[in-house]
């Protein structure tokens, strides 16, 4: 009997100076928000620690009027009008570049929610992203995802979460697509009294080629969102932002 106090006695001690330990643990690593997993119509989503090297081949839907003005996952007031995104797993505030693979549009846009919730969709755009990459009447489009870095905007500042993990050299303002070449050069011309670099891109489709007229803007991320936002509010209302 004395002996089996004794064991009894000892698991005892033991599981009571373990616990402990094991709580402090915990306290010191605190989850942060934007990391803490979730479930959604019973099935649990683990957001990845980081958008380093993530690309995706997907189908992207969108969303718009029934959503505007509520909050966002991020805790942002869901604007239709603005390039965000929602995706289940990437870090909130992560900057994609999405391409459509059905026309070759791209777009950079910034994951501010989570969702879509439909198995076979792995991106919901907002209505401006959806309209600029050409995919409003078709509602989903095949796409493909690439990762630029990950941050989060404050104010007009981009905050990294970590260095960011930027794949592209350069970035444009896409301002006019033509089918004959002849108006591409006209537009290209007259942009360059006023701007030092402006490229025109061919684009192929369905036998048909098309140009794009692109404005340089900087090789550098932050940057080229404060330029892009101030050419697009006075001069170019129906540009976008892309990256090569």
């Amino acid at each position: 009997m004395k002996k089996n106090f004794l064991i009894f006695w000892g698991i005892f001690l033991f599981v009571s100076c373990a616990r402990p330990v094991k709580e402090v643990s915990s306290i010191s690593t605190p989850v942060p928000g934007w990391l803490k997993p979730y479930t959604i119509n019973g099935k649990t989503y683990y957001p990845l620690p980081s958008a380093e090297g993530y690309e995706e081949t997907c189908i992207a839907s969108w969303y718009g009027p029934g959503f505007h003005g509520k909050e966002a996952a991020s805790g942002d007031i869901y604007n239709m009008y603005e390039y965000t995104a929602a995706h289940k797993i990437l870090p909130i505030g992560t900057y994609i570049l999405v391409t459509n693979l059905e026309n070759g549009k791209q777009l950079v846009v910034r994951i501010n929610d989570r969702g879509p919730f439909v198995e076979d969709r792995c991106i919901d755009l907002s209505y401006a992203s959806a309209k600029a990459l050409g995919m409003i009447g078709k509602g989903l489009t095949r796409v493909k995802i690439v990762a630029l870095s990950e941050g989060e905007r404050i104010g007009d500042q981009i905050v990294y979460r970590n260095k960011p993990n930027i794949k592209f050299n350069n970035f444009y303002l896409q301002v006019g697509a033509f089918k004959y070449y002849s108006n591409a050069l006209s537009l290209k011309m007259k942009l360059e009294k006023e701007f030092e670099r402006v490229e025109i891109e061919p684009y192929y489709k369905n036998g048909t080629t098309f140009y794009r007229v692109q404005v340089y803007l900087t090789n550098e991320l932050n940057l080229a969102f404060k330029l892009a936002e101030n050419l697009k509010s006075y001069k170019f209302k129906r540009a976008f932002l892309v990256a090569k």
